[in-house]
C-alpha cells in the first residue's frame, strides 16, 4: 500500500497543528468569555477569521488526506461518505459564522449549527464502521471513542434544549477531544501499517530461502557416491 504511511503521518501532523491552534484561539479571546458555558463557536465568533476557524479547516483537510489510504485499506463506501460529511461540516462551520453570544440566531447561525451537528454525528459513526478494518487494539480504541462521542453528543443536545445550556461548553469540548482522539488513532494506525506490512514479506522471504536451502541439501547426492 504505497503512500499509506505518509498519509497517516501527514494527517497526524495536521491534527497536531489544529489542536495547537485551537488552544491558542482560547488564549486570545476576551477574558469575560466562559469556556464552560460558551461553545467553541462562541469563542471563534469573537475573532472572525482567527485561529479557531483555521484549526477547523486544518482538521478537515487532515481528514481528506486520510481518505485515499482508507480506501486502499478496504474501508467501505459509507464510512468514506461519512468522513466527507465530517470534513464538509467542519469547513462550513469554519467559513459560516454563528451569531454573537446572546443575540438571536440568523440564517448563517443556523447553517453553522447544523453543519456542526452533521460533523459531530458523522465522525463517530464512520469510526465505528472503520474499526473492523483497522483491527487489533486500534479497533477497540476507535469503538470506545465512537461510543464516548455519541454519549457526549447526546449530553450536548440535552444541554442545548431542555438543559438551558448547562455546561454546554464543557460538553462540547469533551466531545471535540474524543472525536479528535478518534481521528488521531485512525491516522496513527495507518502511519504504522506500511512498516508492519513491509516486515511480513521480508519474514516470508527469509523462511522461503531457508526452506529452499534445506530442500537442496536433502536432494543433492553426496560426492563420490
Amino acid at each position: 500500500m504505497p503512500g499509506t504511511r505518509s498519509s497517516g503521518l501527514l494527517a497526524l501532523g495536521g491534527i497536531a497543528v489544529a489542536a495547537v491552534l485551537a488552544v491558542l484561539g482560547h488564549l486570545e479571546v476576551n477574558d469575560d468569555l466562559n469556556p464552560w458555558s460558551l461553545t467553541v463557536s462562541d469563542f471563534a465568533v469573537s475573532e472572525r477569521g482567527g485561529v479557531i476557524d483555521t484549526a477547523m479547516a486544518v482538521l478537515a483537510a487532515a481528514t481528506v488526506v486520510l481518505l485515499p489510504a482508507l480506501r486502499r485499506a478496504g474501508a467501505g463506501r459509507l464510512a468514506g461518505l461519512l468522513l466527507v460529511a465530517w470534513s464538509a461540516g467542519l469547513m462550513a462551520a469554519a467559513v459560516v459564522p454563528t451569531n454573537e453570544p446572546g443575540l438571536p440566531m440568523d440564517t448563517a447561525a443556523y447553517l453553522h449549527r447544523y453543519a456542526s451537528v452533521v460533523a459531530f454525528l458523522a465522525l463517530p459513526v464512520a469510526g465505528w464502521l472503520l474499526a473492523r478494518r483497522l483491527g487489533g487494539r486500534a479497533a477497540g480504541w476507535v469503538r470506545g471513542l465512537a461510543l464516548t462521542s455519541l454519549v457526549l453528543a447526546a449530553a450536548m443536545v440535552w444541554s442545548a434544549y431542555p438543559g438551558d445550556r448547562l455546561l454546554i461548553g464543557l460538553a462540547e469540548r469533551l466531545l471535540i477531544l474524543a472525536e479528535v482522539a478518534l481521528l488521531a488513532v485512525v491516522a496513527a494506525t495507518l502511519a504504522g501499517r506500511r512498516t508492519r506490512e513491509a516486515a511480513a514479506p521480508r519474514a516470508w522471504e527469509h523462511r522461503h530461502i531457508a526452506g529452499v536451502v534445506l530442500r537442496d541439501r536433502e536432494v543433492t547426492p553426496a560426492r563420490g557416491a
